[in-house]
């Protein structure tokens, strides 16, 4: 008898007819999807690179597309700024040009406009001087034979008489 208690203390082999745990139907799940994910791994692996690309072509024309917009509002900022700028340069160059000839009309230099008035007239006098100097030459040359007045005739005559 001791025999058949030794034959108690071993497993009996499984038996392939015996009902399944419940262990046994995940495994056999888990073997499917490996024979499928085999099966249709390249497939699968080409959906996912098609779908990458096709993200990738979306976020690149997605970032493009905001570049560009950026790109837009900085030159129209720059350009008001540059306005703005330009501005203030003019109001100051204004500023600075008023108070420069406010100081020099103090210290009693001509304006340009004085200048200019100066100028002109310098022009014009110089003008008629050249007109006066052409007409001079012309009178003198004229009167070859100097007249005699009224009065240089009577007293040609008695000094004739005495003779």
């Amino acid at each position: 008898m001791a025999k058949s208690s030794a034959s108690d203390k071993t497993p009996a082999p499984a038996d392939v007819t015996s009902p399944p745990t419940s262990a046994h139907p995940i495994w056999l799940a888990g073997l499917g999807a490996m024979a499928k994910a085999q099966e249709q791994g390249s497939k699968a692996i080409e959906a996912l690179v098609n779908d990458g690309l096709a993200f990738q072509r979306k976020s690149q024309a997605e970032a493009q597309q905001r570049l560009h917009e950026a790109t837009e509002r900085l030159t129209h900022l720059a350009s008001d700024f540059g306005q703005q700028t330009s501005v203030r340069v003019d109001r100051l160059e204004h500023l600075f040009e008023d108070r420069v000839a406010k100081a020099l009309q103090r210290l009693g230099m001509p304006t340009l406009q004085d200048l200019q008035a100066l100028t002109e007239r310098v022009t014009q006098l110089e003008a008629q001087l050249a007109k006066a100097r052409t007409a001079a030459p012309r009178q003198a040359a004229a009167p070859s034979k100097p007249k005699a007045t009224p009065a240089a005739k009577t007293k040609a005559a008695p000094a004739r008489r005495k003779a």
